[in-house]
């Protein structure tokens, strides 16, 4: 078993099929050694993640639904990679976007959701750079939505 699904397994981590996009456009491009992967929005096996920080979702559901995002951004890559984690070099840098209130500030902390998800998974090939910003809204209620951006060897 590769490390990373040796981990995920360790984790509780079952990686669900790689989600369809949604609308006109695709789930990752790469290019050159860079994979692109579209944005990830917050699901579980129960359906959507809805909510608003700052109104009706505390951090710690927000940074959950954060970690959602992520483990869906790893079905992505694993399906970008043919399955072959070992193509995977790190994690370049993750955009994070919360939907919350005007005055929520604590975006950072939701999103860590994802970045210490990715961290815990993938170890030191784990840590990126990263934005994490608000928005008004995001598609069909969800909480959180996140891009990525991996290299490969």
């Amino acid at each position: 078993m590769h490390p990373i699904e040796k981990r995920l397994a360790e984790l509780g981590v079952t990686l669900p099929d790689a989600p369809a996009p949604a609308a006109n456009y695709v789930p990752f491009v790469q290019l050159g050694n860079l994979v692109h992967i579209s944005g990830q929005i917050s699901q579980s096996e129960q359906g959507l993640i809805k909510g608003r920080l700052g109104a009706d979702m505390a951090v710690e559901q927000g940074a959950e639904a954060a970690k959602r995002c992520a483990i869906s951004l790893l079905a992505q890559l694993k399906k970008a990679v043919g399955g072959d984690w070992d193509r995977l070099d790190r994690a370049v840098k993750l955009v994070g976007f919360v939907n919350s209130t005007p005055d929520f500030t604590d975006q950072p902390k939701v999103i860590n959701g994802a970045s210490d998800f990715m961290v815990a998974v993938l170890g030191d090939a784990g840590r990126h750079a990263r934005s994490a910003v608000s928005a008004a809204s995001l598609p069909l209620g969800v909480a959180v939505e996140i891009e990525a951006i991996f290299a490969l060897k």
